[in-house]
C-alpha cells in the first residue's frame, strides 16, 4: 500500500495549472522557465561531449573539473571558500540536492522551521525523513522576518531551518538585517541552515544576494544549495550543487548516492565550462530578466493591477483584493486559465495552514508578446470575475 506520507499528497501546483494551461491552449505564466533556449556556447558543448567526451558513470560526487568550477565561481561572486574535493557535491538538480540534505541529516522527530509561502518540496522530503516542519507565516507585501517570530519557532527539539533566498514565490532579496537575525538565531540554538540558494545570481540592482553562510557563526552549520539551471536559464539540465563543511558535506554525499548516485557527465562538463568563462553572462543575464520584470509590472499596472515588488527570481506578484478582485487566488487561477487563457500560480497553494488568499504569481522570463497578451488576458479574467 502506498505510505501516507506521500498518498495524501495532491498534485503540485505547477504541474495543476501546467496542464490546465496546455488543455486550454493558454499561455503560461504560471510555471517558472524561461522562452529563452539559453547559452547557445553551453549547448554546443554539451553536445560535443555526448558526442566526443565519456559517456559512463562518473564520479559520485560529480567531475573534478565541475567541482573545481562551482568552487572558483563561489570565490569569485561571493567570497566564499570551499575545497572541491571534500566541500562541493554535485547532484541531479537542486531538489535533489534538497532530498539528500534532509534524508542525511533530519533524524526522526526533528523540529525543522519552514518559512511560507514555501516552495513545494520541502514538507513532503522533510515528513519523509522523519522531521517535523515548524512553519512560519511570512505575509504580504514585504514578506520579513522578525527576531520575535523566529525564537517563537525554537523549542528543545528544533535542529534546522531551511531559508530560500532569493524566494520563490515572492520575488524578495532577503535583506540584511533579517539573515542576521537569522543567523543569531541559528548559532544561539545550534541549528543547521539548510539554504536553498538556486536564484542567487537572479537578482536585479540594487538589491544583493548575500549567502547566510557568509555571516559569523555560519560557515560551519550551513548547507547551501545552488541550480546551474536557474544560472544559466537551462531548467531541464537538472545539476545542482551542495557545498557544506567537509563534516557535513560527506553525510550528503552519502545521501546521494543513493538517490541518483550521479549527474550527466555532458551536461556537468558543460557546466564547469561556463561558470569559468561566461563572465559576462551574469550581468547581462540579470539585466535582461529585469527589463522584462518592469515591462510586465508596467503592463499589468496599465491594466489597473496592484503590481508587488520583485528584486529577483523569474516572478512577481499581483494583489488580486487591492487590483479590485474579491474572489480568492486558487478561483480566480482557474478562471483565469480556463475562460481567459492565460495560466498563473496561486500563492495560497504554497501555505500549508493559514494561507495568504489574495496573491497571484506570474513569470516574467518570456517574451515581451507574451507578457504583453498575459495582462490583457489577466484583464479580461478581472472583467469576467467582475461579472459573477
Amino acid at each position: 500500500m502506498p505510505d501516507a506520507v506521500f498518498a495524501a499528497l495532491p498534485t503540485t501546483i505547477f504541474e495543476e495549472m501546467s496542464g490546465l494551461a496546455r488543455a486550454h491552449g493558454a499561455i503560461n505564466l504560471g510555471q517558472g522557465f524561461p522562452d529563452d533556449p539559453g547559452p547557445e556556447v553551453l549547448r554546443r558543448r554539451a553536445a560535443e561531449a555526448v558526442l566526443d567526451g565519456y559517456n559512463q558513470y562518473p564520479p559520485m560526487a560529480g567531475l573534478p573539473e565541475l567541482r573545481a568550477a562551482v568552487a572558483g565561481h563561489y570565490r569569485r561572486t561571493q567570497g566564499l571558500e570551499f575545497d572541491p574535493a571534500s566541500e562541493v557535491v554535485i547532484t541531479s538538480g537542486a531538489t535533489e540536492a534538497l532530498a539528500a540534505a534532509f534524508l542525511a541529516l533530519i533524524e526522526p522527530g526533528d523540529e525543522v522551521i519552514v518559512f511560507q509561502p514555501l516552495y513545494d518540496a520541502y514538507l513532503p522530503l522533510i515528513r519523509r525523513a522523519g522531521g517535523v516542519a515548524k512553519l512560519i507565516s511570512l505575509s504580504p507585501p514585504h514578506w520579513r522576518l522578525t527576531a520575535a517570530m523566529l525564537e517563537a519557532a525554537v523549542t528543545p527539539k528544533t535542529r534546522f531551518v531551511v531559508l530560500n533566498n532569493p524566494v520563490n514565490p515572492t520575488g524578495v532579496v532577503v535583506p540584511d538585517e533579517d539573515l542576521a537575525q537569522l543567523a543569531r538565531l541559528c548559532v544561539a540554538h545550534d541549528l543547521i541552515a539548510i539554504c536553498d540558494e538556486v536564484w542567487e545570481q537572479v537578482v536585479f540592482a540594487p538589491a544583493v544576494h548575500r549567502p547566510l553562510m557568509a555571516y559569523p557563526g555560519m560557515a560551519g552549520r550551513c548547507v547551501k544549495i545552488g541550480s546551474a539551471g536557474k544560472m544559466f536559464g537551462l531548467t531541464g539540465w537538472k545539476v545542482g550543487f551542495v557545498c557544506a563543511a567537509a563534516p557535513l558535506a560527506r553525510h550528503l554525499a552519502k545521501a546521494h548516492q543513493f538517490l541518483t548516485f550521479t549527474t550527466p557527465p555532458n551536461l556537468q562538463v558543460a557546466v564547469a565550462f561556463g561558470l569559468e568563462t561566461l563572465d559576462d553572462w551574469w550581468t547581462e543575464m540579470p539585466a535582461t530578466l529585469a527589463a522584462s520584470q518592469q515591462r510586465l509590472a508596467e503592463a499589468l499596472t496599465r491594466e489597473g493591477f496592484a503590481v508587488l515588488a520583485s528584486q529577483g527570481t523569474y516572478f512577481l506578484n499581483v494583489d488580486l483584493a487591492a487590483s479590485g478582485v474579491e474572489m480568492g487566488d486558487r478561483d480566480f487561477a482557474r478562471l483565469a486559465v480556463e475562460q481567459a487563457g492565460v495560466a498563473t500560480i496561486p500563492v495560497s497553494a504554497l501555505y500549508e495552514t493559514d494561507p495568504v488568499t489574495t496573491i497571484l504569481r506570474l513569470c516574467f522570463a518570456k517574451a515581451d508578446a507574451t507578457l504583453q497578451e498575459g495582462s490583457h488576458r489577466l484583464a479580461r479574467a478581472r472583467d469576467l470575475a467582475h461579472r459573477r
